[in-house]
């Protein structure tokens, strides 16, 4: 309240200037205007022409009884004109108050925060910090979560997984069951169900399990809360980026748990990072793209977000393996002629794991074995860390039968 007093003391002070400004400009104007002024001065010049000789009295005595007849009728045109303006004058100038204050208001009204109390920085990131120290957990959260319509599912489908969730509470240490439980359990939507399976694997596997098994574990809770990074999820999350820094998934997690939280600052910076890193066919680029100008804005960066890179280029496996009908000769000039151009593109400019992957599968199509294993390799070095991203090459060369 204290704020909008003064902001209104502020804007009627400044009013009150510039009327008292329009006022003296006003008082300092010639009373009878211009007209009366010339008027005036023809009199004298009459009376400087008779005195010298140029026109006699007579003829003064015309003039003087013609300007004065005029000078009657100016100064009661002006005299009029000034009583109209004095009553005017306040009124336009109180309107004119009233348009610069309403003004004011009604901009910061948009532009501000109104109602917001005065909060620095530091009580701002304090508060942050508590309300990330305090949100509620995971459980608190999946239950203020709405049901879910059941999926439509088949007969055959149900009943396996029938079987499948008793085999795998006979064998509570099969982590292939647990795995395979944890995954269909979140096809059918049931999340809850898939993390509480996913915890067991990664309690069964101990110190063998991978980031991408936390990741799965932290990305189930998050899905079964309803989109909320719970203090358990993220724990989940920073187990997957203490094994894979790099991690994208996990880092957008990460992320949107500061976002969540009241930090709009590390969210953003967290977001821009991977938003550059791509490939702009990662699952976690559309919804940094949908969030980040909101968390640019809060955190007061200002920010243009970089335009979708260009769809992957260059043959797949299956480009390749449909120019079979072409004569062999010609198959064989359109096959390199598209791998040659793929691959210089990736050697000079770099390429998202997808290309690299393709490179890697046309080669084996090719049965240009040794290059496709030097491109494998190649591929793993530039991606180390990035968990997907190697994912896709080591799949790649599975297929290319250069993995080994």
């Amino acid at each position: 309240m204290l704020f909008w007093i003064i902001a209104a003391a502020l804007a009627f002070a400044v009013a009150g200037l510039i009327a008292a400004t329009a006022l003296r400009a006003r008082a300092a104007d010639e009373p009878g205007g211009a007209d009366v002024a010339v008027y005036r001065a023809q009199l004298a010049e009459v009376d400087r022409d008779l005195a010298r000789g140029v026109i006699g009295e007579d003829e003064a005595a015309r003039l003087r009884n013609e300007v004065s007849r005029r000078l009657l009728a100016a100064d009661a045109e002006a005299q009029g004109a000034a009583a109209t303006a004095r009553r005017s004058s306040p009124l336009a100038l109180a309107g004119l108050g009233l348009v610069l204050v309403a003004g004011s208001l009604g901009l910061y009204a948009v532009l501000g925060a109104p109602g917001y109390p005065d909060l620095p920085l530091a009580e701002r990131l304090a508060r942050a910090d508590e309300r990330a120290a305090n949100r509620p957990g995971q459980a608190e959260a999946e239950a203020e979560v709405p049901p879910r319509p059941a999926p439509e599912v088949e007969a055959d489908f149900a009943a396996l997984m029938d079987k499948l969730r008793t085999a795998v509470a006979e064998r509570p240490d099969d982590v292939q069951g647990l795995r395979l439980l944890a995954r269909n359990e979140a096809t059918l939507g049931n999340f809850a169900a898939a993390h509480a399976a996913q915890a067991r694997v990664v309690e069964a596997l101990g110190d063998g399990a991978r980031a991408q098994d936390y990741l799965a574990l932290g990305e189930m809770m998050v899905l079964a809360a309803g989109g909320y990074v719970s203090p358990e999820a993220e724990a989940a999350l920073n187990a997957a980026l203490a094994r894979a820094p790099d991690n994208g998934a996990a880092l957008y997690y990460i992320a949107l748990s500061r976002w969540q939280t009241g930090r709009p600052d590390l969210a953003f910076r967290i977001w821009e990072a991977l938003l550059r890193r791509g490939p702009e066919d990662a699952p976690w680029i559309a919804p940094i793209r949908a969030q980040i100008g909101d968390a640019a804005r809060l955190a007061g960066v200002p920010y243009d977000p970089p335009a979708a890179a260009p769809a992957p280029r260059g043959p797949s496996a299956e480009d390749v393996e449909a120019a079979s009908e072409m004569s062999d000769e010609d198959r064989a000039e359109m096959i390199r002629g598209m791998v040659s151009g793929l691959s210089d593109r990736l050697a000079t400019e770099g390429g998202p794991p997808q290309d690299w992957a393709r490179l890697i599968g046309a080669y084996g199509v090719l049965g240009e074995l040794e290059r496709a294993r030097a491109i494998h390799a190649e591929a793993l070095e530039i991606f180390a860390g990035d968990e997907q991203a190697l994912a896709l090459i080591r799949e790649a060369g599975t297929r290319a039968g250069v993995d080994g």
